[in-house]
């Protein structure tokens, strides 16, 4: 059994041989992103997220073998409102995680245990195509076709996050995922696709004084949704690829061209409560993860 450095740095290098943190941004499969809602509104929400499974690490990386768990407590605070005459929305995320492995790494079986709190996510939505800034009162008679928008989210470097330690919840790092979507309803049926990008500062202080850098890592993904008199289903699926790191000027085998699929359900319970399920794994995995995936989440409209 190796002793506890080599044990915490070993769980570390279960979720972090690529230099990223637990978040995967681009692997993010969300359905009606690009909705259009009545502006003047706030919601707030709450989930409880469990991913499990296998990593994939590149050739290079010490690591053999390895699963972990990850527990992910999220809260979000989202405000609508109008913008250019179109409708907006902000939406600011937080979330702790405790996240559990084992693995063997050179050649020695360690497991730990760990929970630290993610880095907080901003994003704006604009949707300035088809997507007309309604008052609740007058949303009923708005009648959606195409919509077109656009949204950034920014990750900031304020989650936990510690140099001694190979993987931290914490990136360390800014994060930008610029996105741009498109939505088309024909009766109960819709569609929905998003193109987008994710750009990384590089992280100068990574384990062991390492400096990383990081390509863009580019991301597609389409949603087919079915609209219920009472909430929605929606059949999802991504690809990303790119991600390569360098290390201290050292171009990594590591770049991702992974993809998943999954399903997401919600139902409106009364005027103001929703609750929502999903689940999704990964199909293609070349490097990163092979997760399956499952949420439960709970939305009130103040």
């Amino acid at each position: 059994m190796a002793d506890s450095r080599l044990k915490g740095a070993g769980l570390a290098f279960l979720c972090g041989f690529a230099g990223l943190s637990l978040p995967a941004t681009a692997q993010e499969l969300e359905p009606r992103s690009f909705n259009n809602v009545p502006v003047s509104q706030t919601f707030v929400s709450v989930g409880l997220v469990r991913s499990e499974g296998e990593l994939a690490p590149p050739g290079s990386s010490p690591l053999e073998k390895a699963e972990l768990t990850i527990d992910v407590l999220a809260a979000a605070v989202s405000r609508s409102f109008s913008l250019a005459g179109d409708s907006a929305k902000a939406d600011m995320v937080v979330a702790r995680s405790c996240y559990e492995g084992w693995g063997i790494f050179q050649g020695e079986y360690v497991e730990g245990r760990r929970c630290e709190y993610l880095d907080p996510k901003f994003k704006l939505t604009w949707n300035f195509y088809g997507a007309p800034a309604t008052e609740l009162k007058d949303f009923a008679r708005w009648q959606e076709g195409m919509v077109i928008g656009a949204s950034v989210a920014v990750t900031a470097p304020w989650g936990t996050y510690n140099s001694e330690h190979l993987i931290n919840a914490g990136s360390n790092r800014w994060q930008v995922k610029p996105v741009i979507g498109m939505s088309r309803r024909r009766g109960n049926w819709q569609w929905e696709l998003h193109l987008g990008a994710t750009f990384y500062e590089d992280n100068d202080n990574f384990f062991n004084g390492i400096h990383v850098e990081q390509d863009p890592l580019y991301s597609t993904s389409v949603h087919l949704i079915y609209n219920f008199s009472r909430g929605w289903l929606s059949l999802d699926g991504n690809y990303f690829t790119g991600g390569r790191t360098t290390k201290n000027g050292v171009r990594q085998d590591d770049r991702q061209d992974n993809s998943r699929w999954g399903i997401t359900w919600t139902r409106p319970l009364g005027g103001k409560h929703l609750i929502k399920l999903n689940a999704n794994t990964g199909v293609i995995t070349r490097i990163g993860n092979d997760f399956d995936t499952f949420g439960i989440g709970w939305v009130y409209r103040l």
